[in-house]
C-alpha cells in the first residue's frame, strides 16, 4: 500500500494563523512531507500567500489583494500573530528552504474566479530562484491554469483540484478524460468524496490521489486506511502521530 504523505494545509490552521509565517516556521520543524499554501498577485504582479482573494478575514485591512500594490500589502498585518504582515512567496519559500518540507502551492484565481494573468510563470520564477522547483507541487482548481503549470515542466508534480459540484458533473469518466488530456499525474478532492471505489477507479486510470478536509481522527484515520497518495490537514501533529501508530 502508497505510504501517504502530509501536508500541512494552510500551514496547519488548527494550531496557527493560516497561511502566516508563523504557521510556516513551525510547520518547517513538524515530520510532514509538504506545507500547503495559497496565492494570489497584487496589483504590481508580486505573488503572495493569502487563502482568500481579500484581506477581509485574515488581516487587519479590507479589500482584494489585487486591488494592493506589494508595498501596501507588506503593510497588512495577519490576525493572531504578533503583527507579522502575510509572507510574499518568496518568504515562504525561503522559510521551507533549509528544511525537508517541500513546498506545494495552491494557485488561486481573483475574487470572480479568474485567473491572475502570469501568475504561473512568475511562480514558477520564484521556485527557480529558491532552488526549490524540482521538489515543489502545484495544485489548483483551474484545469487550464494547472495545464500551463504542468506543461512548463521541472516540478516534482501537478495536481487538479475537484470541487464536488466538478466531480459531479464530470463524472468519474470526465474526470478521467480531462486528466489524461492534459497529463496531470494527480487529482485531489475533500476527503468527504473520497471511498474505495472512486479511489480504485482513479488508480486504475494511473492517477495519483490527494485529499484535503482529514482534519479530525476518522478522517485521517479512513484516508491513511484508503492509502491515499498524499492528504493536507490541518492538525498535521495528529496526522504524524496516526501514521506513526499504522
Amino acid at each position: 500500500m502508497t505510504r501517504t504523505l502530509i501536508a500541512a494545509h494552510r500551514g496547519g490552521l488548527f494550531l496557527w494563523p493560516e497561511n502566516s509565517a508563523r504557521a510556516f516556521r513551525e510547520t518547517a520543524r513538524l515530520a510532514v512531507e509538504q506545507a500547503e499554501c495559497d496565492v494570489h498577485m497584487t496589483a504590481d504582479g508580486e505573488v503572495v500567500v493569502m487563502h482568500d482573494a481579500t484581506l477581509d478575514r485574515m488581516t487587519d485591512t479590507s479589500g482584494p489583494v489585487v486591488a494592493r500594490s506589494a508595498a501596501q500589502f507588506a503593510r497588512t498585518r495577519v490576525r493572531g500573530t504578533e503583527g507579522e504582515a502575510p509572507p510574499t512567496l518568496a518568504e515562504y519559500l525561503a522559510i521551507l528552504g533549509a528544511s525537508p518540507v517541500a513546498p506545494r502551492i495552491e494557485i488561486k484565481g481573483d475574487a470572480q474566479r479568474r485567473p491572475y494573468p502570469g501568475i504561473v510563470a512568475r511562480t514558477l520564477a520564484h521556485l527557480d530562484a529558491s532552488g526549490q522547483r524540482g521538489r515543489a507541487w502545484v495544485i489548483g482548481f483551474n484545469a487550464e491554469t494547472m495545464a500551463e503549470a504542468h506543461a512548463a515542466g521541472g516540478l516534482a508534480g501537478v495536481a487538479w483540484l475537484l470541487e464536488i459540484p466538478t466531480l459531479t458533473d464530470l463524472g468519474v469518466d470526465g474526470v478521467i478524460a480531462v486528466a489524461r488530456a492534459h497529463g496531470f499525474p494527480e487529482v485531489g478532492m475533500h476527503e468527504g468524496a473520497l471511498d474505495e471505489e472512486l479511489l480504485a477507479r482513479l488508480r486504475a486510470a494511473g492517477l495519483g490521489v490527494g485529499v484535503w478536509g482529514a482534519n479530525h481522527e476518522a478522517s485521517i484515520r479512513r484516508m491513511l486506511g484508503l492509502g491515499v497518495d498524499i492528504l493536507a490537514t490541518d492538525d498535521p501533529p495528529l496526522a504524524i502521530r496516526l501514521r506513526e501508530k499504522r
